[in-house]
Formats: structure tokens, sequence, C-alpha cells
């Protein structure tokens, strides 16, 4: 009765944030012999359309906040899910760097003055610019560490929502890192064992109540609502208990059924909670074999890319395979992708 009570704390304590959350979740595999899977769902409220790019070495990229966006130019070919087509919302490069953006409506980003002297970056090119730069968790963490731009957010274009996400990054070394600004700083969780991410609350929170699950043999009781903290004690809890196998084919089947377990079932609302959202569409990362997969819920197929199959040299084309139509694909499809101009990353007006 004690833990009950506990728990029925807890939960009210963090009732408010997860009330406003979307609902997204990612989590990383550890299996043996350097297999890193990292998954993630995309769960939105109204339908979110999505496209597979790839993107080569050599692009110039501008942050797209006025005279004092940030420039680069890519050192990494990457794969992208785009988002609208105006933001990377998930990704891995050609170095099995991979990044997800799951959303925090507690995130409050710096003050930013549009054409001052304040270094800025777009949030809608935050993961983008990871994927462009660097190879590990390690190296993006120590750079970002050193704050010497901000990130500048923004309604989302035609709505009168703003964005608020948080990134998520994980590698083929196992490692991981979680990016949050919270009242207006940026923090940095930077640990291997961070293979869990959902939405709100903020993620030292969300450890807090995971450690308090993990008291509780999850053979015995798991929480089962689609609310974020629910979602977060699932993931954490499959994610652990699967076989970690050698064989690809089992490593990414187990690590798709742990992230199909801990999605929001399509056509799913909730009256009292209108931005608890239904999954519309998944991803899975193989970081040691260089796979990305995608997985578009109205479909039957999932569709994959080898990354050895893909020229990312300097000067390739940018391509792009369209799914925002719900367009139906099936296996490795490398070959669908078409030469495409690149799509206009969301920025400041």
């Amino acid at each position: 009765m004690k833990k009950v009570s506990t728990l029925l704390l807890l939960i009210g304590i963090f009732w408010t944030a997860l009330q406003e959350s979307m609902a997204c979740t990612r989590v990383v595999y550890q299996g043996p012999n350097g297999n890193i899977i990292t998954a993630r769902s995309m769960d939105w409220k109204t339908e979110i359309p999505a496209n597979l790019w790839i993107f080569p070495r050599g692009m110039q990229r501008n942050g797209q906040v006025g005279d004092n966006s940030i420039s680069w130019s890519s050192k990494h070919g990457s794969i992208i899910t785009s988002s609208w087509d105006i933001a990377s919302s998930d990704g891995m490069n050609e170095k099995g760097l991979a990044g997800n953006l799951l959303w925090l409506v507690e995130s409050q980003y710096p003050e930013f003055e549009k054409d001052s002297n304040q270094p800025g970056l777009s949030i809608s090119m935050w993961l983008q610019y990871v994927l462009d730069n660097f190879e590990t968790v390690k190296e993006a963490v120590g750079e970002l560490s050193k704050e010497e731009f901000v990130v500048v957010s923004s309604h989302i274009p035609g709505t009168e929502t703003f964005a608020t996400v948080h990134l998520s990054l994980s590698d083929k070394h196992g490692d991981n890192a979680i990016f949050e600004y919270i009242d207006g700083k940026l923090v940095i969780h930077h640990d291997k064992s961070h293979v869990v991410m959902t939405n709100s609350p903020i993620f030292e929170e969300q450890l807090a109540i995971n450690a308090y699950w993990k008291s509780i043999p999850g053979t015995i009781m798991l929480p089962g609502t689609n609310r974020a903290a629910d979602r977060y004690v699932r993931a954490s809890y499959y994610i652990d208990a699967i076989p970690k196998s050698e064989d690809r084919r089992v490593a990414v089947a187990s690590v798709f059924s742990v992230i199909r377990n801990c999605s929001v079932p399509l056509g799913i609302s909730t009256p009292d909670q209108p931005n608890i959202s239904s999954t519309r569409w998944r991803t899975v990362a193989d970081h040691k074999n260089l796979v990305y997969y995608f997985e578009n819920v109205l479909n039957p197929n999932a569709i994959w890319v080898a990354f050895e199959n893909i020229d990312f040299s300097e000067n390739a084309e940018v391509k792009k395979i369209s799914l925002s139509d719900n367009e139906n694909y099936s296996g490795e499809s490398s070959a669908e992708f078409e030469a495409a101009s690149p799509f206009d990353f969301a920025g400041l007006e």
C-alpha cells in the first residue's frame, strides 16, 4: 500500500505536464558484439507528413534565423525523416550517429533577437546540424556544451503551436545523450545508461519515476496507460528484458516489438487529455550495420535503406522517397529514391 500511495503521489505531481505532452517514445537496444539499435515512435494529434531524404556530404547550410545565423558545410552524409518537409525530426548519419526530436512541453529556450550579434540556429535544423557535423555522441556533447550558438524556436508554420522539443542522440558505441532547454538553459544528460526517452516530464524526472518502478517486478505489474511516464517505464523494462541476440534479424525484430508495445493505437483519443496522440510512424536505426528502417502505421509494410547502397559523396544528388501520401513500398528501398531539390528548413520570418 505504501508503494501504491507513493506511485499515486508521483502521478499527481506530473499530471499537469503529462496532459499537455505530445506522445513519442525513443529506446536504445544494447546487444552483444556492438549490436546497437535505436527505435522511436512519432505520435501526433493529426497527420504529420513524413518523407525520407538522402543528404550527401558538402551541403551548405544556414541556421535560418537571420543575419546572425550560423553556417556550415556538412561533413557527413545522412538519411533523415522530415516532418512536413520543413524539419529533420529523425535520422542517422553515415558514421552511425542517430538522433531523434521528441516533444517536451516544458522546454524554454534562451531569449533571442533576430539580426543581433548572438549566433543562432533554427530548431528545425538542430538535429540536422548534429548529423552533419559529428561522428559520436561524445563529440557532439563536447561541442554543443560550449554553447557557441543558441537554438531558436518559433511557431510551426501555419499553426499556433510553438515548437518545444528535446533531442536524443545515440551512436554505434552504445553511448547516449539527451539535450533539453529548461528555463532558458541547455541541460545535457550524457551516459550510456540513458537508453529510453519520452516526452514530459523533463528527463531528470523521468529517471526518478523509472527508479521507483524498478522496485516492482515488471512480470507482476507495469503501468499500461498511453501517458509519457507510463510509456517510459514499459520501454525501459522491455528493452532490458528482451533477449540480447547476435542475430541481426532477431535483434531488429525485437526492437520493433518494443517500440510497437509503447505506441499509441491509431484513432485513440482521450477527451480530458487531448494531446495523447496516435502513433503515425516509427523508425529503427541499426548503428552497426548502417540500416535505417521506416514504418508508416497506415501501410502494411516496413521499408529500409542500407547505407552501403547510397552515394554520400560530395556533390552527389540529394534524393527523396515520398511517403507523405502513404505511398506503399516494401523491403530494401534505396532504388526508390529520386533526385530532388532539398527542402527549406523552417526558420524565423
